[in-house]
């Protein structure tokens, strides 16, 4: 190598060197800003993406934000709990002494809370209207949908008089938007069915054969009404305006029941009829069963019955206080029914049963056929009977053959009897039943109601 050469790569490296010292390196800063779930609605957080080439410093600079400042390349997470406009600033640099800035500004916007109240004006008889109270906040864009209302939708920020004709249950959607983000909430109004006039009737228990007179109390089963309007034109009283009257029928034959059910928009009207007939003055009963001593004794099937109550009473089931209601009571002395005969109240305890508290006498015949007496009825005559006739005529006397005991070779066998209040009676037993413990007589009863 010649001198020359050893002095030109010295120089050359210093001229290479210098050269380099005077190209500084490029800053390009730049970030991107993403809200979590692109929720820009307070509390918002954003994720920043640092896209900076150049660049060995960062300094952030959050405007309204927690943190509110970071040296970190990437700052992470940034919080905003107020709505409002906010920059985001970086400030990048290098050991070349570059510095570049980049700003960013955001929008944070007020939590959208929808909430409405929807009220009603008068009461929710169809047609129903409402009038909405729209209290929503952090939104200026209203989307309304009315279930089967008039109108069906609405942009109004608090839409009036929505008509709903239709009974049942009905949606109301609002849709609350700040043109970023929509919020729905809902509520639900009741529409009562349309007024219906309907009624049923109860009569009285003594009256249950509809023999004037009649005493009904009217069961009220409207829908929807407030007031009733009623109106008996052949009743006592002949109108009322109660929800549930009573009234009493005195004259035999068809009669209508009228009512008018209202509120405070709307009225219907129903008429019903009801046959009411003459009385007879004999109260039919059917099927009676009639334990033996030791199925009454035993609490299984009664031998005590009332023909006012038209009830059987076993043993536990006699009124401790007063049994004056029964009047009529069946011995038999075993399921085998060869010794049965209807006693007094007031002489059972004669007769295997304990005493009934306040006991009154009734009369019986057992056998007509021993009686020696002139009370008589036949089976035909008893099935015939209709009314009161023939036993008004009858004189109800006790005799010793007539109140003797009888067995279960004549069926079906008619009894004659009389209250200690003077009703007369006649009990046709139609079948001996034996059945162990469970042994009965069933029969039918034909009596005086006065």
């Amino acid at each position: 190598m010649s001198r020359y050469q050893q002095t030109a790569i010295p120089i050359l490296i210093v001229f290479l060197v210098s050269c380099a010292k005077e190209v500084a390196l490029p800053i390009k800063a730049h970030f991107e800003v993403t809200a979590e779930s692109n929720d820009y609605s307070v509390p918002v957080r954003v994720t920043i993406n640092n896209l900076t080439e150049g660049a060995d410093t960062y300094l952030w600079t959050f405007e309204g934000g927690e943190p509110s400042s970071s040296t970190d390349k990437n700052p992470g997470m940034v919080r905003y709990n107020r709505p409002g406009s906010y920059t985001i600033d970086l400030k990048a640099s290098n050991r070349d002494g570059n510095i570049e800035t980049f700003q960013y500004l955001i929008q944070i916007d007020e939590a959208i809370i929808p909430k409405f109240e929807a009220h009603i004006v008068d009461d929710n008889y169809p047609p129903v209207t409402v009038n909405i109270e729209n209290m929503t906040t952090g939104a200026d864009r209203y989307q309304w949908k009315f279930e089967k209302g008039i109108p069906s939708q609405s942009t109004e920020k608090s839409p009036q008089h929505i008509v709903f004709n239709e009974p049942g249950d009905h949606v109301i959607i609002l849709e609350a938007s700040n043109g970023r983000e929509t919020q729905l909430v809902s509520d639900t109004i009741t529409v009562t069915p349309d007024v219906y006039a309907d009624f049923d009737y109860q009569v009285a228990f003594d009256d249950d054969d509809f023999q004037v007179p009649v005493s009904l109390t009217l069961v009220n089963k409207s829908i929807s009404a407030t007031n009733f309007e009623w109106t008996f034109d052949t009743a006592v009283p002949s109108s009322s305006m109660e929800t549930n009257p009573t009234i009493t029928i005195h004259t035999p034959g068809v009669h209508q029941l009228k009512l008018k059910a209202s509120n405070s928009k709307r009225s219907h009207t129903i008429t019903k009829e009801i046959t009411i007939y003459d009385d007879t003055n004999l109260r039919i009963i059917n099927n009676v069963k009639l334990g033996i001593s030791s199925a009454h004794n035993n609490n299984i099937v009664g031998a005590f019955y009332s023909t006012t109550s038209r009830e059987v009473y076993i043993k536990e089931g006699v009124p401790l206080d007063d049994g004056s209601i029964i009047d009529v009571a069946f011995f038999a002395l075993n399921q085998d029914f060869n010794f049965n005969k209807f006693v007094s109240p007031d002489e059972v305890e004669d007769y295997t049963f304990e005493p009934i508290p306040n006991a009154k006498h009734t009369k019986f015949i057992n056998l007509q056929e021993s009686c020696e007496c002139e009370a008589s009825l036949t089976v035909v005559e008893f099935d015939a009977m209709e009314d009161d006739t023939l036993l008004s005529e009858m004189t109800i006397e006790e005799t010793i053959g007539g109140i003797q005991d009888f067995d279960d070779t004549e069926v079906p066998r008619i009894v004659l009897f009389e209250t200690w209040d003077g009703r007369k009676g006649a009990i046709k037993i139609k079948e001996f039943v034996q059945d162990g413990a469970n042994s009965h007589i069933v029969m039918d009863v034909k009596v005086q109601k006065q």
